[in-house]
C-alpha cells in the first residue's frame, strides 16, 4: 500500500560493475573492452520490475555503455522512460578541468540522442562528484544544453558530498540557470542522513529507508530522488581480488537481498521521471 501520495523520482545510473569509481585503481580502463559486461541482462530485469510496478524512471547512462549497447538504449526509450547522461567514460567532474569536462557532457549528450531519438535534458555526475571546489560545471552543464543536474549529495562522506548545500530542488545560479536535484536526505540533529539510495539501501535494514522516505514525503512535503545501480541487482557478477574491506563491503553488501527491496519500495510509494516531477514545475 503506498504511504503517500507525492511522486518520488526512480533514477537508475547505467554502468556496469567493472566501472565503479572504487574499482579504479584495481581495473584499468583500457581493460574495460575485454571485461565479461553484464550491464545489458540486468538493465532487462531493471525493465521488468519497473514494467511490473507500472513505474516510469529516469536512466542516467554512461555513453560508453549507450556506444556499445544501442539497442538497450533504445529498450530503455520505447518503454517511456527518461533517457539522460552520466558522463561519456565515468570519469569524475572533479577529476577533470573545464574543457575535459565540456567535452565529456557534450559528447555524451549527442551520443544519447544520437540512438535514442530524444532530447536529453538531465546529467548525474559519476560519484556525485561536483561540489564547493567545482561549481563551475553547473555552469558548463547549461552551455551545453542541460536543463537540470542530479549530481550533489548534501551529506559527508570520504569519496564525496556538499553537506551545506541546500537538500530540495534550487537554481545555485539563479532561476535563468540549471536546476540542481540533489540526492534525498533526511535532517536529523543537525545532520543530513544519506536517504537516496545505493549502498546506504543495501546496508540499512528496508523499514529505515522506507522510514526515511516516507518521512520526506510527508514532513518535508517533497518529492524524494532514488538512486541504484544494475550490477546492485547483480550478486553473480565477478568478484574482484586484491581491494579493501571497505571498498569489498559497500560494494557487496546485500547484492542478494537488493531485487526483493526494490520491489517492496515500488509498491510503497508512488514513483516517476525526474523531468516529469521536477522540470514540470519549473
Amino acid at each position: 500500500m503506498q504511504t503517500s501520495p507525492i511522486r518520488n523520482a526512480m533514477t537508475i545510473d547505467v554502468e556496469d560493475y567493472f566501472q565503479v569509481s572504487a574499482f579504479d585503481s584495481h581495473i584499468p580502463r583500457e581493460s574495460w573492452p575485454s571485461q565479461p559486461c553484464r550491464v545489458e541482462r540486468n538493465i532487462d530485469r531493471i525493465l521488468a520490475l519497473l514494467d511490473e510496478g507500472g513505474i516510469k524512471a529516469t536512466f542516467f547512462t554512461l555513453g560508453w555503455i549507450a556506444e556499445r549497447y544501442p539497442a538497450m538504449v533504445r529498450r530503455i526509450v520505447d518503454s517511456d522512460h527518461e533517457l539522460a547522461s552520466h558522463g561519456y567514460a565515468h570519469r569524475r567532474a572533479s577529476d577533470q578541468n573545464e574543457d575535459e569536462f565540456m567535452d565529456d557532457i557534450g559528447r555524451s549528450k549527442a551520443l544519447l540522442e544520437d540512438i535514442g531519438g530524444r532530447q536529453v535534458l538531465g546529467y548525474r555526475a559519476p560519484s556525485f562528484s561536483i561540489g564547493t571546489r567545482n561549481l563551475w560545471a553547473l555552469d558548463a552543464l547549461r552551455q551545453a544544453g542541460y536543463r537540470y543536474s542530479s549530481s550533489i549529495y548534501p551529506v559527508r562522506h570520504d569519496h564525496y558530498g556538499m553537506p551545506d548545500a541546500p537538500r530540495f530542488a534550487f537554481y545555485p545560479n539563479g532561476r535563468d540557470g540549471l536546476l540542481e536535484l540533489p540526492i534525498t536526505t533526511v535532517r536529523v540533529m543537525q545532520r543530513n542522513l544519506p536517504a537516496g539510495g545505493g549502498g546506504y539501501f543495501r546496508f540499512f535494514p528496508y523499514q529505515v529507508s522506507r522510514w526515511f522516505l516516507r518521512h520526506v514525503n510527508r514532513h518535508d512535503r517533497q518529492s524524494g530522488i532514488f538512486y541504484f545501480h544494475p550490477w546492485e541487482l547483480d550478486p553473480g557478477q565477478p568478484r574482484q581480488k586484491n581491494i579493501g574491506m571497505k571498498t569489498r563491503f559497500r560494494h557487496y553488501v546485500n547484492l542478494d537481498r537488493m531485487e526483493g527491496r526494490l520491489k517492496a519500495l515500488t509498491r510503497d510509494f508512488r514513483w516517476d521521471r525526474m523531468d516529469r516531477i521536477f522540470l514540470e514545475k519549473a
